[in-house]
């Protein structure tokens, strides 16, 4: 960054100093020309008017003519004048180079002009612009001929000096352009360097460090970009950790079972088919454990579900219907909206096996006979499905608790088969569809556990 954009100083300031000389040298001849022009036109003012000497008109007094000019003019320090009468040099200005008569070829063709001609000629010292014009009479003879002559050697030094000085301004400019740009770019830079140190030293099992972020720049947000990737990564790996500690833990427990009782097993039919019975029990065990585990693992998947216009009057109908064989309690169907009233974008399996969960849940902590009702409303923006039961309830302590993997409430003795999943993929089921389960259990009044979710509103919807 830093050599590019000096590069680009360097061309800028390169194309200026090179377009101010060429200015400056195209101005210094516009304004050569000018003058030789303005000196012949008060020549020609003058040879209209009349001789201070006699009073009358110069007529074709070529000579007369040139000393009024001389006397009258006084050319500047780069000019000279030089006039000729008659084919041959007549009068020059004040301090008019001597030198310039060196040049034959010119002088000669200045003797002889016959209309006004411009020359450029020679380089340096002796470099000359000049303008000749002829002197003539009222019947058109050319009297002679007067001639302007430029030098501009004094003002090409001047601009050179001038070029010479831009040069030096532009190096000084660039050099303290590139170390101010180096500064800044150290500067400006320092962030990324310390990303990229950190993303190196970066590892799965250290994700701590984080980026000391200053401002509010594109820059500061990267910074607090990265910090938040962390942070998003640390919980990921935590939590995974935490499931798989979960699952070694849970796992390891029927395994040692099976192991125990394979390596006891004997020949007797009657202690071979209990011990045969007892390893199915424990592998079943472990198959629902995967089950569970893969919903919850799934949860996160973006096709995790696969959503259609649900009727919430027929789920809950049907969810009513298969929860009356999962065991003996009086089961009953709560209030709930009439089929064909309110329909919702929604996975019909998922959230059927979420309800279904909950009442497994309750019958876990039901004495047999007792009664768990299975409900629903709506409101315009939300659908709520819930399950309630007349069991002991959850502990206050208890209600963040038991919604985490393989977590167990306290009445759970009633049913020790249960993996400790089941709350945990309601809780996922209900994130999936933007939802929520909230819990509502005074003690020693059973639980409430409720599905709530966004409601889509369709013109279908309408009864």
């Amino acid at each position: 960054m830093v050599a590019a954009s000096i590069l680009l100083l360097l061309a800028a300031l390169t194309a200026a100093v090179v377009a101010t000389r060429q200015l400056l040298a195209v101005r210094l001849i516009e304004q050569a020309d000018r003058d030789m022009a303005q000196e012949v036109e008060e020549l020609r003012a003058l040879a209209g008017g009349t001789d201070p000497q006699t009073g009358a008109a110069f007529g074709t007094d070529a000579e007369a003519l040139f000393e009024t000019f001389l006397r009258r003019n006084v050319p500047a320090g780069d000019e000279a004048f030089y006039t000729f009468v008659a084919g041959r040099p007549y009068l020059t200005s004040f301090g008019a180079p001597e030198w310039v008569f060196e040049n034959v070829e010119l002088i000669e063709r200045w003797q002889s002009v016959t209309a006004p001609s411009r020359a450029s000629i020679g380089t340096g010292p002796r470099e000359i612009r000049a303008l000749a014009v002829p002197v003539t009479g009222e019947d058109g003879a050319v009297l002679g001929s007067f001639v302007v002559a430029i030098f501009p050697a004094g003002d090409r030094a001047d601009v050179s000096r001038i070029v010479h000085t831009l040069l030096i301004i532009a190096v000084t400019v660039l050099v303290a352009a590139s170390i101010a740009s180096w500064s800044v770019a150290g500067r400006v830079l320092r962030p990324v360097r310390t990303l990229t140190i950190a993303a190196r030293e970066t590892a799965a099992d250290d994700l701590t460090k984080r980026i000391q972020v200053e401002g509010n720049d594109e820059l500061a947000a990267l910074g607090n970009t990265f910090n938040t990737m962390l942070d998003r990564l640390d919980g990921s790996f935590r939590s995974q950790r935490a499931f798989l500690d979960d699952v070694a833990h849970e796992l390891r427990t029927p395994l040692t079972i099976v192991r125990g009782h394979l390596e006891m097993i004997d020949d007797d039919p009657a202690e071979r088919a209990a011990t045969l019975q007892l390893v199915t029990d424990e592998l079943d065990r472990m198959a629902r454990y995967v089950d569970d585990l893969l919903v919850v693992a799934k949860a996160a998947r973006p096709d995790f579900l696969q959503t259609e216009l649900v009727d919430i009057g027929e789920l809950i109908e049907s969810a009513h219907q298969r929860a009356r064989g999962l065991g003996d309690r009086a089961w009953t169907l709560g209030p709930a909206p009439a089929p064909a009233t309110v329909l919702t974008e929604a996975d019909p399996q998922r959230v059927l096996q979420a309800l279904l969960a909950l009442a497994d849940n309750a019958m876990q902590h039901t004495q047999p006979g007792g009664s768990i009702t299975i409900g629903a409303d709506a409101s315009p923006t939300h659908v709520r499905l819930w399950v309630t039961d007349d069991g002991p309830g959850v502990p206050p302590a208890e209600h963040d608790r038991i919604f985490q993997r393989f977590s167990r409430g306290s009445s759970a003795d009633l049913r020790p088969d249960g993996t400790g999943l089941g709350l945990a993929i309601v809780d996922a089921i209900a994130r999936a569809h933007r939802g929520r389960v909230e819990l509502d259990s005074p003690p020693g009044e059973g639980a409430t556990f409720r599905i709530v979710m966004p409601r889509v509103i369709l013109e279908e919807d309408e009864p």
